[in-house]
This record gives structure tokens, C-alpha cells and sequence, in this order.
């Protein structure tokens, strides 16, 4: 079976949670023994600004951590469409590509396509933006995969789509799984500060918290103002910048909890979706604190993550894990095997190739009745 993937960036992770996520999931198509093609635009956003902070050295990185992962350097406008799906068997387009190769893609399918095309939306925007949303020309696809039911239905009752599957992320426990260390600090956290979209969240939850009980804290991620990181800063809270996402186990094993801040977007429009740092999170068995997010998918367990409703119950509950180890820990460990039973990227292949072959037999069923 040949895949090819159309998506923004396989090699960077700098702004992209996205890129966490395929990557596991081509990684387990790959041991399945499917061909996996996977492009991205030779000016992908996220690489563009990974390469000028870090330099080359991140994207040599991302080869040691991922040597059976190559992805295609192409630009949009002149890209041979007939040779990068030659003999494909499915192919997978991710929302934030460009409008106009979604829709060439779409007509390559029409005309000259026998596999099966989907539509991979893993963003807020369609939830937030119904009107840039509906621009996506999915006439031609064979249906849509979205990471959770809110965004699937979306796309059905506005009829943009005839069929639609909900495709939660999930963990790459490949590498995201509990390692042994010496704990360096209590708390970390990884996040983007992202224009201010979730600034009252991390002062409520994170900054307050850190600076009343006068704990060891790290925080890493990007699009941090100089401000915003002197804020952190005076409440006594390391920044650590960016950091790639296949060294985050190593530092979730040397801090003694996180915790999991989702973006206003996510609360407001998408519930039942977690970021993927949530999973990531509880795969490593790292006892978390989420503050408030309505889990109507029923993803997790109660048993699974400590809960905080403001910033004094983050406060209490950091206190509690501080002072509760072991309990902490049975609490992690349950985290970890709702993971390893439900959300891990193995999962969501087995999800993949069924969906594909149930998609490949309606094609046949179709082309024998026409």
C-alpha cells in the first residue's frame, strides 16, 4: 500500500502540534510496512522560523530521533501533481496547505485518482473561522478526518463534506513513555505564548501558582515576548525556549508534575478536544493538572489527571502532588494505561487503514455501478 501525506511541516515542530502527531502515525505506517510518501512546501512556515533561531543544527536533530522519516521539499505552484501520486493507494491532505493545491489535488482525484482521498483537519480554525473554513474546495475528496466530533460535525451539517470520521490525536509512545531521572524541579511546562491568546490562562494557572508557593519551575515554547518572558521570570519561572518534541520525555522524567493549558479556542469551541501535550503528557506518566475543559468525548477518566477550576485550586492541587508522591504517581500511572488502551499513534493507523479500505471498497462499489 502506497500513502502519500500532504502536510505543513514533518521536520519542525516549532509552532506545530500538528507535526507531533503525523510523525507517530507515519512512523507506525511505516512498521506496518506501508510505502508513506510525505510532502511539505519548501517555505513551510514552521521551518522557515525553526532554521532561523536554531539554525541546521534542529533539523539534524529531527534525523537522529527519526532516521525512517524523510518528508519532500516542493513548491505548490509547480509541483507535478501526476508524479507525486503515481501509484498511490490514499492520500492525505492537512488542512493548512494551500488553497489552491487542495483543490488541484481534489481534481487530480476526479480525473485521474483511483485512491482514496482525505481531508485531515487537526485546527481550531474550522470551529472559529466558519467562513475561511468553508473556502477549502473538498468537492472532490472522499470525506474529511477530524480530531474530534465537534469539527466532524461541522463539516457535515455545513456540507462540506458527505462523509466525515473523527480522528482524535494521540500519543507517539514510541518515545513518549516513562523514563528513570533524577527530579531537577517541581513543575514544567510546555506551551506557546501565542499573541496573548492564553496570557489570563498562564498568569492564572501557572505564573500565580509558581510565585505563591515559591517552587522550581520551567517553561518551554515559542512566540514568547520579552515581556512575557520577564514575567515568568520574576515569578521565579526558568525559560527554556523551544525545545523539540522528541526530547520532551527526558525532561518531563526530571520534573516532579505538569500541567495542561488549552487554548482559549479549545475551550470555548472545541470541546472534547485536548491538545496534544495532553496525551503526550499522561503517556509519560507524569502526574498532570488540566485546568478547565469539557471532555464530552469521554477520552479520559477521572482517574486519570488531577482538575483545576481557577488559580487557587491549581495552587491546592500542585500543593497536594508535591506532598502526596506516591498517590501522585497512581494517578499517573492510571493516566498512562487509558493511553496505552485507547490514544496511542498505533491506534489511530489501525484507525487509518480502516477507514482507507472501507473507503477503497465504497470506490469499487461505485465504478462497478456507474
Amino acid at each position: 500500500m502506497k500513502t502519500v501525506v500532504f502536510c505543513h511541516s514533518l521536520v519542525s515542530d516549532w509552532n506545530s502540534g500538528h507535526a507531533h502527531f503525523i510523525r507517530g502515525v507515519v512512523s507506525e505506517l511505516i512498521a506496518r510496512g506501508v510505502d508513506v510518501i510525505v510532502y511539505e512546501p519548501k517555505d513551510s512556515w514552521n521551518a522557515i522560523n525553526l532554521l532561523e533561531e536554531y539554525g541546521q543544527g534542529a533539523l539534524e536533530g529531527f534525523k537522529e530521533a527519526y532516521p525512517d522519516l524523510v518528508s519532500r521539499s516542493y513548491d505548490p505552484a509547480t509541483i507535478d501533481l501526476n508524479k507525486a501520486l503515481s501509484g498511490a493507494d490514499a492520500v492525505l491532505v492537512h488542512e493548512w496547505n494551500n488553497l489552491d493545491l487542495i483543490r488541484r489535488i481534489g481534481e487530480h482525484h476526479k480525473t485521474k485518482g483511483h485512491y482514496v482521498l482525505l481531508f485531515h483537519d487537526s485546527h481550531h480554525r474550522s470551529a472559529e473561522e466558519l467562513e475561511d473554513a468553508g473556502k477549502y474546495d473538498l468537492r472532490n475528496y472522499d470525506g474529511v478526518l477530524a480530531f474530534g466530533n465537534v469539527v466532524r460535525d461541522l463539516y457535515l451539517n455545513n456540507g462540506w463534506i458527505d462523509q466525515a470520521w473523527t480522528w482524535h490525536e494521540a500519543a507517539d509512545t514510541r518515545l513518549f513513555h516513562p523514563i528513570v531521572s533524577h527530579k531537577e524541579g517541581d513543575l514544567v511546562w510546555f506551551g506557546n505564548w501565542s499573541d496573548d491568546e492564553r496570557a489570563i490562562e498562564i498568569r492564572e494557572f501557572l505564573i500565580e501558582p509558581v510565585k505563591q508557593l515559591g517552587i522550581r519551575a520551567k517553561v518551554f515554547g515559542t512566540n514568547y515576548p520579552t515581556e512575557a518572558v520577564r514575567e515568568l521570570e520574576r515569578a521565579g519561572i526558568e525559560f527554556g525556549g523551544w525545545l523539540p518534541d522528541y526530547r520532551v520525555p527526558e525532561v518531563f522524567a526530571k520534573y516532579r508534575m505538569t500541567i495542561h493549558i488549552p487554548r482559549r479556542a479549545y475551550v470555548r469551541a472545541l470541546p472534547g478536544i485536548p491538545t496534544v501535550r495532553m496525551y503526550e503528557a499522561l503517556a509519560c506518566a507524569i502526574p498532570l493538572i488540566s485546568t478547565p475543559w469539557r471532555d464530552t468525548e469521554r477520552l479520559f477518566t477521572k482517574a486519570d489527571f488531577l482538575g483545576a477550576r481557577n488559580g487557587e485550586e491549581m495552587e491546592a492541587q500542585i500543593s497536594w502532588v508535591l506532598h502526596h508522591e506516591a498517590a501522585a504517581r497512581e494517578i499517573a500511572s492510571h493516566g498512562r494505561r487509558t493511553v496505552l488502551e485507547s490514544h496511542t499513534c498505533s491506534h489511530r493507523a489501525d484507525e487509518f487503514l480502516q477507514i482507507v479500505d472501507n473507503a477503497q471498497r465504497d470506490l469499487i462499489v461505485r465504478r462497478e455501478s456507474a
